[in-house]
């Protein structure tokens, strides 16, 4: 009993005496781990971070408001969004839109705006939790033959395909400070595929006075008789497109969504506040709130009506760009010598820039997007030699005037380019600037997919528009209703390039219904021309010398459906518009078949495409004053988009 009982005392003393070790050893701890817990740091195996003292901008922020995703900021603070707005914004149209053929309407009757929502009730939104699909009606063409197909995928969908890239990775490390960077004049290359770790290559000297623009300041980072300009690599190569194949739309929404995931211009040289404003702005735009009862947009029309939206209200309300006032007239800053004929989008969108008191600023250091204000049309009438055959000075011009940007502005230095654009027309632009301008966002009528040069998800579609009166822009706008439209095609214009032969020889007084001609005789106005297209189911719209052509927008402006003969062709705001539900595209070798090509599209989708090119047309209107929505608004749009879609944040 004795041996029982001291065998308890002791046992007593070894559990205090355990107790009393445990207590040092947890207060060690404490003393060790003062930013964690304690108990969980004594047993974790690595000890607990200090939290992280960020330089987050409070001021950038502000600008901005609405769901912003379960995202983890810079300074590592966390924004919760609720789960049902997160990968929204897609829409599924209703199976109703387009009817199957044995429940059409044969009638002859046209469907108005009312019959159209009818047809195409609000589309239905998805549930969260699977990745959202649009149910769109594309038409491909197979064989010669059009049918109807269902394959349209939403943007975001896309996105979780491409290496998680639809958001910018969260960081624990404090964002740097602005510092005082000695000033390196960078300027783009044209090289491809070249690391970023590889030294800078200078341009050619292209000496220090630029002549007709002024002469450069002096800049400390140049040594005598050295070119400021210096050349940097993009980041990663893009998708290569094989030469011999004809690239679908569906091809360049794959490429556009690739190239947007890999692909980042290169990162700014220092931190300002106006790259965490493009952070927060994409975040916002990638975890829009549904939008599919818009009274305004019309989803259908739209890749991802709800992305378009948010991406609209924000740059309404926080883009700023700057405005170079370097280079002389008339090729810089004289809009008003482009403001009619086929060239008229750049002239149109100088003057509206240049006079735009909400998004132009004065400061350099506000602006998200820095406006490059030169005419393609006039270099070319004011600089080029008829019949040499060398448009060599015509380049050397553009390169001397961002040898003078660049050695006056810290602005082109910090990204080297990357945050600049330009606007163009002229079919020789894409080739003129894509050397000394390449980093540039490029807004180029002539927009070939396989153009060398032409880069999907930074370069922009810029819609050729023939203005015939710079008073009154809006001059013959509209066309018949479709009942009163009683000719099947028409196409009228001269022989350039290599397409617009092959459709006179197989269609040129061969069909009553289908009215191709050559170019027709004058009238006051152009009014045959205009009546035609007034009057006709179908426009023609084949590929000049280039692959773009007027005649697309021109179509919509009379409300005719457009059919684009054009091989890799991109159009104009491909970043945003689902151009297959309005109009038709046909390969340059289903030429011979287009008549019955057009015949397979059934009455009653005729009727919901040509709905649909009434409801587009805001978006290809030029107004005295710009309007919300106009293209003005559009072209800039895209800008801004692409730019948020690149950023490369620190």
């Amino acid at each position: 009993m004795g041996h029982e009982v001291q065998y308890i005392l002791e046992s007593k003393r070894m559990v205090w005496l355990v107790a009393v070790v445990f207590a040092v050893i947890i207060m060690f701890q404490y003393f060790e781990f003062p930013y964690g817990d304690v108990a969980s740091s004594f047993f974790s195996t690595s000890r607990a971070e200090p939290p992280v003292s960020g330089s987050y901008p409070p001021q950038a922020s502000s600008l901005l408001s609405g769901p912003l995703g379960n995202t983890t900021r810079f300074d590592g603070s966390n924004i919760t969004t609720p789960v049902g707005l997160l990968e929204k914004g897609g829409h599924a149209e209703n199976e109703n839109d387009i009817q199957l053929e044995s429940n059409r309407d044969a009638g002859d009757s046209s469907i108005g705006e009312n019959d159209l929502d009818a047809a195409c009730p609000p589309p239905i939104s998805l549930a969260p939790v699977t990745p959202p699909m649009v149910v769109s009606d594309n038409l491909t063409i197979e064989n010669g033959m059009q049918s109807e197909t269902n394959r349209e995928t939403d943007d975001s969908t896309l996105k979780q395909k491409d290496s998680g890239a639809a958001s910018p990775p969260s960081s624990s490390v404090a964002l740097p400070q602005p510092t005082t960077v000695n000033r390196t004049v960078i300027s783009p290359s044209s090289a491809v595929g070249i690391k970023r770790s590889e030294p800078h290559i200078d341009a050619p000297n292209l000496g220090p006075n630029v002549k007709g623009l002024g002469t450069i300041q002096n800049n400390p980072a140049v040594s005598p008789g050295e070119s400021s300009v210096k050349k940097i690599p993009p980041a990663k190569e893009v998708r290569k497109i094989p030469m011999g194949d004809v690239v679908t739309m569906s091809d360049m929404h794959e490429i556009l969504l690739q190239n947007r995931a890999t692909v980042r211009s290169m990162k700014p040289l220092w931190f300002s506040t106006v790259d965490q404003e493009l952070v927060e702005a994409k975040m916002q735009i990638e975890n829009a709130p549904l939008a599919d009862h818009d009274r305004v947009l019309y989803p259908p029309l739209y890749r991802n009506v709800s992305k378009f939206k948010r991406s609209y209200e924000l740059m309404e309300r926080i883009l700023k760009v700057y405005v170079y006032k370097e280079g002389e007239k008339p090729i810089f800053h004289q809009p008003q010598p482009v403001l009619t004929g086929i060239y008229a989008s750049e002239g149109w969108f100088m003057k509206h820039m240049k006079e735009s008191k909400h998004f132009v600023t004065n400061d350099p250091k506000q602006a998200h997007l820095f406006y490059l204000p030169f005419s393609s049309r006039m270099l070319e009438e004011k600089l080029y030699v008829t019949g040499s055959g060398s448009r060599d000075n015509l380049v050397q011009h553009l390169k001397d005037y961002l040898h003078l940007i660049a050695g006056r502005y810290d602005s082109w230095n910090r990204t080297g380019g990357s945050d600049h654009f330009l606007v163009a027309c002229h079919d020789w632009a894409t080739d003129e600037t894509k050397k000394s301008m390449n980093t540039c966002i490029r807004a180029l009528c002539n927009s070939d997919v396989k153009r060398e040069g032409f880069e999907l998800g930074k370069d922009v579609s810029l819609a050729e528009t023939y203005v015939r009166s710079s008073q009154n822009p809006l001059r013959e706008l509209g066309g018949k209703p479709p009942s009163k439209r009683s000719i099947l095609a028409f196409f009228a214009g001269q022989m350039h390039g290599d397409v617009r032969p092959i459709l006179m020889q197989h269609w040129e007084n061969k069909d009553p219904d289908m009215k191709i001609f050559r170019k027709l005789p004058k009238s006051k106005g152009n009014r045959n021309y205009i009546n035609y297209m007034k009057s006709s189911k179908y426009c023609i719209c084949p590929k000049g010398y280039e692959v773009n052509s007027p005649r697309v927008v021109e179509a919509i402006f009379h409300e005719c459906v457009p059919v684009i003969i054009s091989d890799n062709f991109v159009p104009p705001f491909f970043e945003i518009l689902n151009w297959e539900s309005f109009a038709v595209f046909v390969q340059e070798k289903d030429i011979p078949n287009l008549k019955n090509i057009l015949l397979s599209i059934s009455k009653r989708r005729y009727q919901v495409m040509q709905q649909r090119v009434k409801r587009v047309q805001q978006h290809f209107l030029w107004h005295v004053k710009p309007v919300k929505y106009d293209i003005f608004h559009m072209i800039l749009h895209s800008v801004w988009y692409n730019r948020v879609f690149r950023v490369n944040p620190f």
